[in-house]
């Protein structure tokens, strides 16, 4: 993987989300992938974007990543915007995929698998005010043992029906009480290095 896209998906709320750890983290990213050699492009979306050089981005990347805080269990309402937007005119210009996969002609063909985008791949990097235990425990009372990838199915379930193949993603848990940024960045550089 020697071409990357990273999409920082950060909107920023003045006096409480800043953006400064989305940012950092995107920095942090970019350099250890151009250290190791890699060409990376990136796209702040809230500083605005164009829906076609969005298109060639991910036509060019081998690898997406996506740096995004989690507001409401989810992305910020400008990454659903964005995705709309870039995805839908991929698929009406024939680009990134061509449908949903399925057929008439082929009832075997299943759902999810008319991507063109086979040889790509796609991490997801999240910054959580929850903290790491809220997940993967039935005990707990909200997620009732889900994971942090099943929280965020929504996102990279957008790029595997485009047929990227969806790495392990990179997690920064309790931000906003007990934050752990230089943990947060040594696993960040380690991940990518290992790539």
């Amino acid at each position: 993987m020697k071409k990357v896209l990273i999409i920082n998906a950060h909107q920023k709320y003045e006096g409480f989300a800043e953006g400064k750890l989305n940012q950092t983290l995107e920095n942090v990213a970019k350099e250890t992938l151009e250290a190791k050699g890699c060409e990376v492009k990136t796209t702040y979306i809230e500083k605005g974007y164009d829906v076609g050089e969005e298109i060639s981005k991910h036509e060019w990347a081998d690898l997406v990543i996506t740096q995004t805080p989690v507001y409401w269990f989810n992305a910020p309402w400008i990454y659903k915007k964005y995705i709309d937007e870039v995805f839908t005119t991929a698929l009406v210009q024939g680009k990134l995929l061509i449908d949903d996969g399925r057929t008439r002609s082929d009832l075997s063909k299943q759902y999810g698998t008319g991507g063109l985008s086979q040889e790509k791949k796609f991490m997801l990097s999240s910054t959580w005010n929850a903290p790491r235990e809220a997940f993967d425990d039935m005990n707990q009372v909200l997620l009732e043992g889900k994971s942090v990838e099943d929280a965020l199915i929504n996102i990279s379930t957008v790029y595997k029906f485009c047929g990227y193949e969806i790495l392990e993603g990179i997690t920064s848990f309790d931000v906003m009480k007990s934050p752990q940024v230089e943990n947060d960045i040594k696993v960040l550089k380690e991940r990518l290095k290992n790539l």
